[in-house]
């Protein structure tokens, strides 16, 4: 009778033992994928996103369905620059949906931004130079007149300047630094053009 109860007493050890090894797997796999989540949201937050091109608003430099990675981080712990590939939220002024674009920094804060009629761009009073956008301006838009930008603001157009809705038209005007969502630093896809982003 003794050894039986013996017995007894081993297996419901063996039971408690048990049940409370699954508990801690359990608690473990929960802490994991807690971890997990939370470096996933603090780098999607933070660091870097994906992001994929629509339109054709920067042709040559990116295509249509070209696959990025936007770096967040850049704009934490560093300032825009002039001709940096920028992501913007832009609210569409008749349907009233939102989307993201992306454009160049042409212009940084209390800088003064003109385009004149043979489409060139002026930075306070100097022509600039560039090495994107290489087509003519067709339509300077409000850019016509010097466009003085604010301490926070900047100046940002398409690289393909004749399909781009940019600052030149009031419905987009001059990107707040706050709005800026981050730097295009690298394509991920087509695989053909996989790399970094100037």
């Amino acid at each position: 009778m003794e050894e039986k109860n013996n017995e007894e007493k081993i297996i419901g050890e063996k039971k408690s033992e048990k049940k409370g090894s699954v508990i801690k797997e359990i608690f473990s796999t929960i802490v994991y994928i807690a971890a997990v989540l939370l470096i996933s949201f603090l780098f999607i937050t933070f660091v870097a996103q994906r992001t994929q091109v629509s339109g054709s608003s920067m042709l040559d430099t990116l295509h249509d369905g070209d696959s990025l990675i936007i770096s967040k981080i850049s704009y934490i712990v560093g300032e825009p620059e002039r001709f940096d590939i920028v992501v913007f939220p832009h609210t569409d002024s008749v349907s009233g949906e939102q989307s993201y674009f992306i454009k160049r920094i042409i212009g940084l804060p209390g800088e003064t931004v003109q385009i004149d009629l043979y489409g060139n761009i002026y930075i306070d009073g100097e022509i600039l130079e560039e090495d994107y956008g290489k087509e003519v301006i067709l339509n300077p838009g409000l850019a016509v007149d010097e466009i003085t930008l604010g301490d926070d603001e900047y100046f940002v157009l398409g690289d393909n300047r004749n399909d781009s809705l940019d600052s030149r038209y009031a419905e987009v005007g001059n990107i707040k630094r706050e709005d800026l969502i981050g730097k295009a630093v690298f394509r991920l896809y087509p695989f053909d053009t996989f790399g970094g982003i100037e």
